[in-house]
């Protein structure tokens, strides 16, 4: 079935994979298609030769996200998901500070994640040394941290937060203001609804700070009737020209419950490629932003992390015990 470590199209493959072809034939040729699905059979045989699973963001293209992952779901689900697996190993379609999350409530199992370099610029706007300096600006704050950081951020605060939960977390701190960091767009989406006075740090998603008020009044104008539904991390006057705003996972929600004709997902454009292949009979707007450290994750990457075992995140012992009590903080105050 393959041909040293690149698979091959074969009857087998494609009895195996059409199911899924029948949810993505509107988002891929048979020709490009054909070149997937070798991937994806190889990918479903060995993790479960391996014992091993696939945590995928919301923001994976449609191969990987319906076509090898176990677990899918923003942040925060992903946290929660992969502290109760029973899998061996877990592979990361995701971007690095999500691997290092599995890897802190995980530290006996073998997390893979297939390409170190995919990053986020939320988590390198921020170092350990800037939290400690933040520590001295606001003494006695507690600080809240995006789970956009490094492991070793994650050790210098208080409490984790996600795009979810972010206004719950704020409002549980039992202080009349907080520091919220790294991202400055998400530190104004909360404090727009808590009373609280939120703090923040000057980082921003690279993918989302590219919105304007301007796009927002274009879909208005060129998508008549559309429901707009836009991520937190956009800039406020972004949000302002929504008719929704959450997480990934809020404004998957959103649509299921809701059914809009036509929706717009303001957020990282694979999303909506996900979405409309599990709601055919919604037109989803593609406000096309791509996020370069999440498209570093492809088909053949991950099957050769499992085939080889590469790359396993590594965290230091100390960071990691660190690092894990504002995780499962978080997780405590949004159970």
């Amino acid at each position: 079935m393959t041909t040293g470590t690149t698979p091959v199209w074969t009857d087998e493959v494609a009895e195996a994979t059409a199911p899924i072809y029948e949810k993505l034939a509107d988002q891929y040729q048979e020709s490009h298609w054909r070149a997937l699905a070798p991937y994806i059979f190889e990918i479903n045989r060995l993790k479960k030769e391996k014992n091993a699973i696939i945590l995928a963001h919301n923001y994976m293209t449609p191969d990987i996200f319906h076509g090898v992952a176990d677990i899918v779901g923003d942040s925060l689900a992903l946290a929660r998901k992969a502290s109760k697996t029973d899998a061996d190993i877990i592979c990361q379609a995701t971007v690095l500070f999500m691997a290092e999350t599995s890897k802190i409530l995980c530290p006996d199992k073998i997390i893979l994640q297939p390409d170190m370099d995919a990053g986020c610029s939320l988590a390198d706007s921020i170092t350990p040394e800037d939290v400690r300096a933040l520590r001295k600006q606001y003494p006695g704050l507690p600080i809240i941290a995006y789970v956009n950081t490094s492991a070793e951020v994650k050790a210098e605060v208080d409490v984790c937060c996600t795009s979810s939960n972010a206004i719950q977390i704020v409002n549980a701190m039992d202080t009349d203001e907080v520091v919220m960091l790294p991202d400055m767009y998400l530190a104004k989406y909360a404090a727009e609804h808590t009373s609280k006075t939120v703090h923040s740090w000057k980082g921003s998603c690279i993918v989302h700070e590219r919105f304007t008020a301007a796009d927002m009044k274009k879909f208005r104008a060129d998508y008549e009737g559309a429901k707009i539904l836009a991520h937190p991390e956009c800039p406020p006057e972004v949000l302002h020209e929504a008719d929704y705003a959450g997480s990934t996972a809020q404004m998957i929600d959103y649509v299921e419950k809701h059914k809009p004709a036509r929706v717009v997902l303001v957020t990282e454009c694979s999303m909506s490629d996900n979405v409309a292949a599990e709601h055919p009979d919604i037109e989803l707007v593609r406000p096309c932003q791509l996020c370069p450290h999440m498209k570093r994750i492809t088909l053949p990457k991950i099957l050769k992390s499992l085939q080889t075992m590469t790359h396993e995140v590594h965290v230091d012992p100390e960071v990691s015990a660190r690092a894990r009590k504002p995780i499962e903080r978080m997780l405590e105050l949004s159970a």
